[in-house]
C-alpha cells in the first residue's frame, strides 16, 4: 500500500485556471494528444472520484517554473 505524502495538495480545475491564467478549453488541448495545442509536459489529472478531477499543486509549480525559465 502506497502512503499519501500530507503536504500534496490537489488543486480542482477552478483553481487551476486561476494559477495558470488560461481557459478550461486550453488546458483540455493541452492534455489531448491529438491537439496542435497537445504538451506532453503539462501535469496530467488525477481521478478523485466518477467525475471529480484535480491537478498535483507541486506538478503546476514546476511546469510554470519551467515555462518561465525557457522564456529567457
Amino acid at each position: 500500500m502506497t502512503t499519501l505524502n500530507p503536504s500534496i495538495k490537489i488543486l480542482r480545475l477552478s483553481a487551476v485556471l486561476s494559477l495558470v491564467g488560461i481557459s478550461k478549453s486550453s488546458i483540455w488541448d493541452r492534455l489531448n494528444p491529438k491537439s496542435p495545442r497537445y504538451d506532453p509536459t503539462f501535469p496530467k489529472r488525477v481521478k478523485l472520484g466518477g467525475r471529480a478531477i484535480g491537478f498535483v499543486d507541486v506538478e503546476l509549480q514546476a511546469w510554470l517554473q519551467k515555462r518561465m525559465d525557457a522564456r529567457c
